[in-house]
């Protein structure tokens, strides 16, 4: 029972598993709003495109 509640306890992993969760949040958000970011990083490239001649 002992090494059990050891196991419980342990907090090695817990910076991996933060990091696992972060990513799969930022990849859901992406998911969930692809088309708007296609638009908007478009948009930009776009706008970088035509005033690129001015420079």
């Amino acid at each position: 029972m002992l090494g059990f509640k050891n196991f419980l306890l342990e907090e090695d992993g817990v910076g991996v598993v933060e990091m696992v969760l972060i990513v799969v949040v930022l990849i859901g958000i992406v998911i969930l709003f692809r088309d708007k970011l296609k638009k908007i990083v478009g948009d930009i490239f776009t706008t970088i495109e035509e005033r690129s001649g001015t420079v």
